[in-house]
């Protein structure tokens, strides 16, 4: 049994903890929130953009802590799951990684490129996991193209074009502050330049056009992402540009050599539209593939019980991976270099 141990109960933190609920292996034993309503478990105040809104809580089982440093003091705990704003990431995950545990931590890793490198540097001197959590690999849609391009089942990845479009975060003052958020160019975008990585490995290089916001961040970029020695063409739209209307969108066209998948979910006027996933094979069929449970709570459950399969059998984490968000991360900067330069921008290899 992997003893989670969860610091931050806010909505992340909140869908964690549910999400938690559901695995197998591994359970929440223990907390730490400065709150002291949502000590005694009520958390009716939590409320985000999907899922429920926080109820009771029976937290008769689970410790609970008001300092960091106390939680990481107890033996009792294996997995530390921080889901604290990003600005807060680095301090707190080496202070776990020093105390001993495995750290899995909300994305983005960090906001600068020398934060993330010292934390991955740290869990590979403690010799702990530092996992990231990624969640969009663990949504069916996502989970199913991943599968049909890594299992090459329909021949070759040949290109493929993602989006994720929002209106202005005001819901969160933690978004609105760019030094804390890295703006939609980090916080949103690197949602896909994560799942652009598992698909088709590091980029040799990358040519973005956007709106800059403020002096080092993005509001939105489209990418063209250039690889030296693969035959495959794939681009991204990513930020927060749209009206209120249609406060969020996110999809994909993937091309492959024997199959086209097709996927789009907005909200439009407050009301959910789609495109279903969609398969279109090389005989010129469209089917609409089953997929597990659409609650996007389950994908967090995904999620929850890949990390805690990692620390109880000692798997790789390969989709929750450090080294992972770091390169997505570095994906983020180097985009937002080749928005300010006008210029194609390589990366390290």
């Amino acid at each position: 049994m992997v003893r989670v141990g969860t610091i931050g109960i806010g909505f992340m933190g909140m869908i964690h903890y549910l999400a938690c609920k559901k695995i197998q292996d591994g359970k929440v034993t223990a907390i730490c929130t400065r709150s002291e309503k949502k000590l005694q478990g009520d958390w009716t105040d939590i409320q985000g953009n999907f899922g429920p809104r926080g109820g009771h809580e029976d937290l008769s089982q689970v410790k609970k802590y008001r300092q960091i440093d106390e939680l990481l003091a107890d033996p009792g705990i294996d997995l530390v799951d921080i889901c604290l704003g990003t600005h807060l990431h680095k301090e707190v995950t080496i202070k776990a990684l020093q105390a001993g545990k495995h750290v899995l931590v909300e994305k983005p890793i960090e906001i600068g490129l020398p934060d993330a490198r010292e934390m991955v540097a740290a869990a590979r001197k403690a010799r702990r996991c530092l996992m990231v959590a990624h969640v969009l690999p663990f949504f069916p849609e996502f989970e199913f193209a991943y599968e049909a391009v890594s299992s090459g089942r329909f021949g070759a990845l040949l290109g493929g074009h993602f989006k994720r479009i929002i209106s202005k975060p005001n819901w969160s003052p933690d978004l609105v502050d760019l030094s804390k958020s890295g703006g939609p160019g980090i916080d949103l975008h690197i949602h896909d330049t994560h799942f652009i990585q598992l698909l088709s490995g590091k980029p040799d290089a990358v040519f973005s056009r956007g709106i800059v916001a403020g002096k080092d961040y993005l509001q939105y970029v489209t990418t063209q992402y250039l690889y030296r020695d693969k035959n495959v063409a794939l681009s991204c739209s990513s930020g927060a540009l749209s009206q209120p209307g249609r406060a969020f969108t996110h999809g994909f066209e993937i091309y492959l050599e024997k199959a086209t998948l097709l996927f789009d979910f907005a909200t439009l006027g407050g009301k959910p539209v789609s495109t279903p996933l969609t398969l279109i094979d090389a005989r010129g069929q469209v089917t609409q593939p089953q997929l597990k449970s659409t609650d996007p709570v389950d994908a967090f459950v995904g999620e929850m019980q890949y990390a805690v399969q990692a620390i109880g059998k000692g798997t790789d984490p390969a989709a929750l991976s450090g080294e992972g968000a770091l390169a997505a991360l570095e994906l983020c900067w180097k985009e937002a270099e080749s928005v300010k330069t006008g210029k194609i921008v390589r990366l390290r290899r």
